[in-house]
């Protein structure tokens, strides 16, 4: 049986690397987006595991919530992406504010 500390490590893993992933690549708009994605994959490992552990499932619940928001979140950034590529032939974020108007 895995102990709630295990998932709390996995979960504390998943969330450094998210955050090493947005420290040290702050060009590429595709390892932002992976990161955050990290990110979020910690917060709902967290609410699984204290969810089961706590033997209700208003932390499952909220996930599915959370998945929703986070698969909306990667289609408009993707769409964004797309947009910055059309125009400036890089996906660098530097080149974000050639958007404008």
């Amino acid at each position: 049986m895995i102990s709630l500390s295990q998932f709390l490590i996995v979960a504390a893993i998943l969330f450094g690397l998210g955050v090493a992933g947005l420290i040290v690549n702050r060009k590429n708009i595709i390892s932002l987006l992976m990161s955050v994605e990290l990110i979020l994959l910690a917060v709902n490992t967290n609410f699984i595991a204290f969810s089961h552990f706590q033997g209700n499932n208003a932390g499952q619940v909220f996930v599915f919530f959370i998945l929703t928001v986070a698969a909306a979140e990667a289609a408009i950034g993707l769409a964004i992406m797309v947009v910055l590529f059309r125009k400036t032939h890089t996906i660098e974020v530097q080149n974000l504010d050639n958007l404008k108007g």
